[in-house]
């Protein structure tokens, strides 16, 4: 696991009280891929009982702002899959 991806885990367990985290970095993907130069492809799936209760939009905010700066500085890419537990 990269230093990037266990960044990105730590901020999402510690913002989300995530119960489980995956965190793919997908960056090999993209080589060549003009954004690949200003930060790393990613997809992530995280399961948190904050989810409950919120639709699609309103949970891709809320990792969006768990992540913060990470968002415009080491993640070009995010693909994200959000769940409650009682989802999985």
């Amino acid at each position: 696991m990269s230093a990037s991806t266990v960044a990105i885990e730590q901020q999402l367990r510690t913002a989300l009280a995530a119960e489980a985290i995956e965190v793919i970095d997908e960056s090999a993907l993209h080589v060549g891929h003009a954004g690949a130069r200003e930060g790393g492809h990613y997809a992530v799936t995280v399961v948190s009982q904050q989810f409950a209760g919120k639709n699609p939009v309103e949970r891709h905010r809320m990792v969006y702002a768990a992540l913060g700066d990470a968002m415009q500085t080491r993640i070009h890419a995010l693909s994200i899959r959000a769940f409650s537990p009682e989802e999985i």
